[in-house]
């Protein structure tokens, strides 16, 4: 049985059951349809990539099927092949142009359409590896590659938009910037070998201390490390950053670093957005207090957590 089914748009049951069943016996399986409406309402609950649809329908007819598809968005590419009497040139041309991929007159034969629909398999099995390389090349794009959490490029993208959100909505955003103390220390005595996998067994104690799906990781530089929290007033933030600092704590025991010993000072801001300034801050800004925390956890004997309240917030 072939994976993938076919959605048939046929509005008469006698060419929708011989349809069927030449599919079925192919290994196919098949969700049938008598018009137009119908198809649009099934790839709206489900993605079916390939369609074989008649031309000539009541309401919404073949042509204008293909072309709603075309101005739909789905999750892959979908395959059209237009079934009809019509045989000329002109219609051929009308076909092709309304959005179809393919063109088999009635009445058709069964080992061409066969073949046809072989064709069509190639194709989006084409489209779907091409798919998956762009989203794996995206992927890695806005990943540190040694961490596996996000790098500064996709940064710099993203936190404006959370700090535009926190804006529209009046919702706190909070930051975490933290780093790791004396590492060069680690480096010189273990190795960079080693290093790294002290800097990637800290990128997953990060992450494993945020909320999936809200909150994320981003690699700042060296052996620094940003964590975002929106919807995140600063105290609530102030407990992530000692929640973090804490599980470090655990990871020499965990082997996660080969039981060197390492502490992080974790600097924490945030903005509180409701009843606060109209004007969000920056992304500098906003950056420059949670590095200016940062410091003063340095400055105050490292290993702890400090924060500060964004500069331009209401005074706490």
């Amino acid at each position: 049985m072939i994976d993938d089914p076919i959605l048939i748009v046929e509005d008469d049951p006698v060419s929708g059951l011989i349809l069927e069943k030449l599919l079925v016996k192919a290994g196919y399986q098949v969700v049938l349809v008598r018009e137009g409406q119908a198809a649009l309402n099934i790839l709206a609950e489900r993605f079916i990539p390939l369609i074989i649809t008649d031309w000539m329908m009541p309401g919404m007819d073949g042509l204008a099927l293909c072309r709603t598809i075309r101005s739909g968005t789905y999750p892959g590419y979908v395959y059209v092949i237009l079934l009809t009497g019509k045989d000329t040139k002109q219609d051929l041309v009308q076909g092709l142009e309304a959005g179809a991929d393919d063109y088999i007159t009635k009445p058709f034969n069964p080992n061409e359409l066969l073949a046809r629909l072989n064709t069509a398999r190639r194709i989006l099995e084409m489209e779907s590896s091409l798919r998956r390389a762009a989203e794996e090349i995206q992927r890695l794009s806005i990943l540190d590659p040694l961490t596996q959490v996000y790098n500064r490029l996709y940064l710099n993208f993203r936190l404006p938009q959370e700090i535009s959100r926190s804006q529209r909505y009046g919702t706190p955003l909070a930051l975490v910037l933290c780093d790791l103390d004396h590492f060069k220390e680690v480096n010189d005595q273990y190795g960079h070998l080693t290093g790294d996998r002290v800097l990637a067994a800290f990128a997953r104690c990060l992450e494993g201390c945020i909320r999936e799906g809200i909150d994320w990781v981003s690699r700042f530089g060296g052996e620094e490390f940003l964590i975002v929290l929106p919807q995140t007033p600063l105290e609530g933030a102030c407990l992530v950053g000692e929640r973090m600092r804490e599980r470090l704590g655990e990871l020499g025991d965990q082997n996660e670093m080969g039981r060197i010993r390492v502490t992080a000072s974790f600097g924490v801001t945030g903005w509180p957005g409701t009843g606060s300034t109209p004007t969000p801050p920056s992304l500098e800004g906003l950056i420059q207090k949670a590095d200016e925390a940062l410091y003063r956890a340095k400055q105050e004997g490292r290993d702890r957590v400090c924060c500060l309240p964004d500069s331009l917030s209401e005074p706490r």
